[in-house]
């Protein structure tokens, strides 16, 4: 087979050439299956390759860019882009290729590959389960991870989503070349960590012709070939089907791109180990912990240090990498408070939405946290000040409510400095995702994916104004609520960990924090916690 689609790069090399030099190559001239323009060059190429398949009596179907599906009644079927990177090939920029697989179901299922520089004639090519090959020598991705050094190639044309530039500014490196073949095989030869192609309109996604050869290249060279929400990617043979991804030489390249952080540290990390001290057992608990820990650099928290008999130091005062915390949701953001560190929730207590594991995989959780195997999503966190001073992050939510049960305040909300309402209500919550599942949710808020980690809620409490509902804000806004009664006053709540009494006439102001909140996740099925804990556990 190999050799086969060697033969057609050879017949599609030599028609581009005879192209002469005073034609538009990458002139319109017809509508492609795809629903997408067909350039000369492309035409000419995928002519050129049916023609050899029909005189060769090649036993192929096609399935191309331009002309759809080919059933010449095989069994395998020919997943063809005839020219990736047609705008260079029209320019003279010697970055496009000729780029051919070979499947009988889906994209994951191509057994050979085969992709040309039609320019250069650099040729990759891989069979499955036998490697992958440059010009005939073997390639691996790069075999280390560092995230000071990345390198990536990213999709930035005109529909690209805004994720893509925001990465850009991140990374050590990155590169647009225009040609998705090349630039995942470049992934696949180790000379860049991944390839990114977010694309914010769905009809400018990726198609499977377009990465069908390069990703079996990219799989067989050790890399990965992801959807945005971390699967493997596959692809039906269907024009129709679209897909944003990141092609990766390490699943920790993926972790630091699409959650901004990764598992990956340089150097031996430090543990932290606190607790619910109210929690009954909790003592064994942190044994256990210890146990499970051994041979690692730990501390633990003075209360649980004197329920287990042993040395401790206050969490806040702790130099540590990652914080171990046993207990609920409210034990979580309590040491939230008390340290930056990575938080890696265990559940010995109520609902535990935030928590990582169970109390029953204490061992084995510890053990993957050990090894690496995790992921670290950064949450975005609420500042709060009050008349210009800074008091509080939130990571759930801020709260400002009336100091006395059943009296009614008058609130002046603006967002951005302008007036969104005057209201009498018990109150106002400002929530970030994280926070939506709690407190948010039981006022009727609605639920966020915390993926929409760019949004907040804000949430009247017991207000008297029917129209008066939640709203979904950016959290590049600034929020401000004043408790507009000067003898009333208030009493301000950051994520039921700090109560904070408000003066009448005080001004509360809420604003993303610089910082952010780390939350360490495994295997992590937003809405299996949602069905589970929130649907059918209360």
């Amino acid at each position: 087979m190999m050799g086969i689609l060697s033969a057609i790069a050879d017949k599609v090399v030599e028609a581009v050439h005879l192209i002469p030099d005073n034609v538009d190559k990458g002139e319109e001239i017809c509508m492609g299956a795809d629903g997408t323009p067909t350039s000369q060059v492309d035409k000419i190429a995928e002519n050129t390759v049916l023609t050899y398949i029909a005189a060769n009596e090649v036993p192929l179907n096609v399935l191309s860019e331009e002309v759809g599906f080919v059933d010449n009644g095989a069994e395998d079927t020919l997943i063809l882009d005839p020219i990736d990177g047609t705008r260079n090939c029209a320019l003279g920029i010697p970055y496009y290729t000729i780029s051919m697989a070979v499947s009988r179901t889906t994209m994951s299922g191509a057994t050979h590959a085969l992709i040309r520089n039609l320019a250069t004639g650099d040729e990759y090519t891989a069979v499955k389960g036998e490697g992958a090959c440059l010009n005939g020598r073997r390639i691996h991705v790069k075999d280390y991870f560092n995230p000071d050094s990345l390198t990536l190639f990213i999709y930035m044309g005109r529909s690209a989503d805004p994720s893509a530039f925001r990465t850009a500014k991140r990374v050590k490196a990155s590169r647009s070349l225009g040609c998705a073949s090349l630039e995942m095989a470049a992934v696949a030869a180790g000379r860049a960590d991944g390839f990114m192609m977010m694309s914010e309109h769905r009809g400018h996604a990726i198609r499977v012709f377009d990465i069908a050869a390069s990703a079996l290249v990219l799989r067989e060279a050790g890399g990965e070939v992801y959807d945005q929400f971390g699967k493997p990617l596959d692809m039906p043979m269907d024009l129709k089907a679209r897909s944003n991804f990141l092609a990766a030489s390490d699943r920790r390249v993926f972790d630091w791109v699409i959650h901004g952080e990764s598992s990956y540290s340089p150097c031996r990390l430090h543990y932290g180990i606190f607790a619910n001290k109210n929690v009954p057992g909790i003592a064994d608990v942190g044994r256990r912990v210890v146990a499970a820990l051994d041979g690692e650099s730990y501390m633990v928290d003075t209360d649980l240090a004197a329920l287990m008999g042993v040395p401790g130091v206050p969490l806040e005062d702790m130099d540590i990498d990652v914080a171990i915390v046993m207990g609920g949701d409210g034990t979580i953001l309590r040491a939230a408070h008390h340290t930056s560190a990575r938080i890696f929730g265990i559940n010995a207590g109520g609902v535990g939405f935030l928590a990582a594991v169970e109390l029953e995989q204490l061992e084995e959780g510890i053990g993957r946290l050990r090894r690496g195997e995790y992921t670290v999503d950064r949450r975005a966190k609420i500042a709060v000040s009050v008349d210009g001073e800074w008091v509080s992050d939130a990571v759930n939510e801020a709260l400002i409510h009336t100091d006395s049960v059943a009296k009614i305040r008058q609130f002046r909300v603006k967002v951005d400095d302008s007036l969104l309402t005057e209201v009498k209500a018990d109150g106002f919550m400002l929530s970030t995702a994280t926070g939506s599942t709690s407190y948010a949710m039981s006022l009727g808020a609605p639920i966020m994916d915390p993926r929409v980690g760019d949004a907040w809620l804000l949430v009247p409490i017991a207000a008297f104004r029917y129209s008066s509902r939640p709203i979904i804000l950016p959290t590049s806004a600034k929020v401000t609520i004043e408790a507009t009664m000067p003898e009333k006053g208030c009493l301000l709540v950051v994520d039921g960990q700090r109560e904070i009494p408000v003066d009448g006439g005080s001004v509360i102001e809420l604003s993303r924090s610089p910082e952010c909140f780390r939350l360490i996740e495994m295997d992590t099925d937003f809405y299996q916690k949602v069905r589970e804990k929130l649907v059918t556990s209360l």
